[in-house]
């Protein structure tokens, strides 16, 4: 079969979602992708891809090495796609009113273009718009994610729109307020433990007033909030024992100590990080651009300035020893925003089937 792919050049128009009739004011922004010297090598070296989402333009992409040993790039449109998680060969996608999971079908199949991996959709579970951010996989392959807009955690039902599993101890009932902004959620040898929100708040929209000092970080297991402080965190994640975040209002990625509650950071990004994925001695980290004004006025705003640089979207790999940005990828024009990082091990370079051409028709394969 043959598989599409975006152009490889690094600049890019907008694929299969392009109007028919484009504007005569302007011209359609393009999608600009730089790195870092040694990008290439690292991601051949680590033998992985990644995967990002941005919910800003609604796309799925894929970042892989070509036959040339150049960057390769590939995305499908999904929607308003936020949480991003992969385990045992499946890829999960939350997207505005389901959560999706992709399966590789890449061994089953004749790829072509010296592709090695093809995500397949193949479940839908139907969650109706319940603004579903970070997503994990428990150990019996089922789903979680942080339902914000019920203020909980939920797994995907087989009967229903979600089953909550967990809620904050100071919401009172689920009910569909948006009151915490509960966002992120990380799991301890397969079992949930933590989880961010913007605001320990029990009132309908009341995190907005507290963005920049209302930030928590809640234990699952004790329902007792072990960091406060924090200025809108979001992607927590265990490693080897330590609990990594990112302290999106202020740019910060670094740890939290949960017995005594500080936040140490490790490296400023100049950006507003939101995406955490971590392979080896390596933390890849989402960057966006501002939505709005309103978050850079703040402590991120500050710290920008300070740093005499202006806010980027793209991908920082960190050095967890070091604490030092060893590889990046910058992106410009058409995506300004991203939510989710993965990494997909063991891949060279992936593709992806999308709903919007016949191509999901004729990738058919038989369980043994």
């Amino acid at each position: 079969m043959s598989v599409l792919e975006a152009p490889k050049r690094m600049r890019e128009t907008p694929g299969e979602d392009a109007p028919l009739v484009a504007p005569a004011a302007e011209p359609e922004p393009k999608f600009d992708l730089t790195t870092s010297r040694q990008f290439e090598s690292w991601l051949t070296e680590q033998r992985i891809n990644l995967a990002f989402t941005t919910y800003q333009t609604g796309k799925l992409f894929f970042l892989g090495i070509g036959p040339t040993r150049a960057l390769s790039i590939f995305h499908r449109t999904l929607g308003r796609c936020m949480g991003l998680a992969y385990g045992d060969g499946r890829l999960w996608v939350a997207t505005p009113d389901h959560v999706l999971k992709l399966v590789d079908a890449g061994a089953r199949q004749r790829l072509e273009g010296s592709y090695d991996s093809l995500f397949v959709p193949q479940v839908s579970y139907y969650t109706g718009d319940v603004d579903a951010h970070d997503l994990a996989v428990a150990p019996d392959g089922k789903v979680l994610f942080v339902n914000t807009l019920f203020n909980c955690i939920a797994t995907a039902s087989e009967t229903h729109s979600f089953k909550p599993v967990w809620k904050p101890p100071f919401i009172d009932r689920l009910a569909a307020e948006d009151r915490c902004h509960l966002n992120g959620l990380a799991l301890d040898n397969g079992t949930l433990r933590y989880a961010t929100a913007i605001a320990e708040s029990n009132v309908a929209g009341g995190w907005r007033d507290y963005r920049a000092k209302g930030g928590i970080v809640i234990d699952c297991q004790s329902s007792e909030i072990v960091g406060r402080g924090l200025s809108m965190p979001h992607s927590p994640r265990l490693h080897k024992g330590r609990l990594y975040l990112l302290n999106s209002g202020t740019g910060h990625f670094g740890t939290l100590d949960p017995t005594t509650g500080e936040f140490e950071a490790i490296t400023f990004c100049p950006g507003y990080v939101r995406g955490l994925s971590i392979v080896g001695n390596f933390a890849i980290i989402g960057l966006s651009k501002p939505r709005n004004r309103g978050i850079f006025r703040g402590p991120l705003g500050d710290n920008l300035k300070k740093h005499g640089i202006e806010a980027r979207c793209g991908i920082y790999v960190v050095d967890l020893i070091s604490g030092e940005v060893v590889h990046w990828a910058r992106i410009e024009g058409l995506v300004s925003e991203l939510y989710d990082v993965a990494v997909l091990p063991d891949r060279v370079r992936t593709a992806a089937v999308g709903f919007k051409s016949d191509e999901i028709r004729r990738v058919i394969s038989i369980e043994d």
